[in-house]
């Protein structure tokens, strides 16, 4: 399906639509380091250049980030928020933030609810990026939960009823954003260019060495399988796009 600024039918006759400018402000909620990058990655890098403020929010620590059981967690955890920073500068993204809940033992409370909410009311974000928690078979269940805390914490943010005390004492403002885009989309309903971001896209993720083998299929031929990693992104984005770079999501918008 060709991107474009006008609405466009989908394949089994749904809808599908692109904004026609970038927001001034957005956060992107990722459950490890690499998520948003994979999911987002070439329109944020878009949206930074032309000018967003953009937040990342990292929800666990990646400690369990590795094919090798005798890795140093503590020390891996470390070099994954590394990772993140280098490929959020190659972005464009300039504020990297982590929850630091453990990798793999994600849960959605109150109390992750209270923490991305108060996020939320402190970046003040136009769009809100995160994981689609209805997308069938998913395997993660840090994936799932990732995008219901994003979720419930949008609703939480937006009225202040919900965490009152991060408002009165606490400061802050209730917060609704205006859109919501689902990435890696169990029915995408939208998509954004992908063709000015793309090559930041998979710079970002290679910054995220630690992965090159576990997610990248890197490992004994690195020159070659770096190369059929980067065709991999694109050919994912083409297709996305019917022959032209895109990245798909599920938008919701009037929250």
């Amino acid at each position: 399906m060709p991107v474009s600024r006008e609405l466009r039918i989908e394949k089994g006759g749904g809808s599908r639509e692109r904004a026609p400018d970038a927001p001034k402000r957005a956060l992107a909620i990722g459950a490890h380091p690499d998520d948003v990058e994979f999911g987002a990655g070439a329109t944020l890098a878009r949206w930074a250049a032309a000018g967003t403020d953009i937040t990342l929010l990292v929800l666990t620590d990646g400690s369990k980030g590795t094919w090798d059981s005798g890795t140093d967690r503590s020390g891996l955890v470390r070099t994954r928020q590394e990772e993140q920073r280098a490929a959020a500068d190659i972005l464009g993204i300039r504020a990297v933030e982590f929850l630091g809940r453990t990798d793999g033992d994600l849960v959605s409370t109150v109390a992750e609810r209270a923490l991305v909410s108060a996020v939320i009311r402190r970046c003040r974000p136009d769009v809100v990026l995160g994981h689609d928690p209805w997308r069938r078979y998913r395997l993660h269940p840090d994936h799932q939960r990732a995008g219901t805390i994003t979720i419930e914490a949008i609703v939480a943010a937006r009225d202040a009823t919900f965490h009152a005390e991060q408002i009165d004492p606490g400061g802050l403002v209730a917060h609704r954003p205006a859109t919501l885009l689902l990435f890696e989309p169990e029915e995408p309903n939208h998509c954004e260019p992908a063709d000015e971001g793309l090559a930041a896209k998979v710079d970002a993720l290679l910054a995220h060495r630690s992965q090159w083998r576990s997610t990248m299929g890197i490992d004994t031929d690195p020159d070659a399988e770096i190369a059929a990693f980067a065709t991999r992104v694109r050919d994912t984005a083409l297709d996305v796009g019917d022959g032209v770079p895109a990245e798909e999501f599920h938008r919701i918008d009037d929250l």
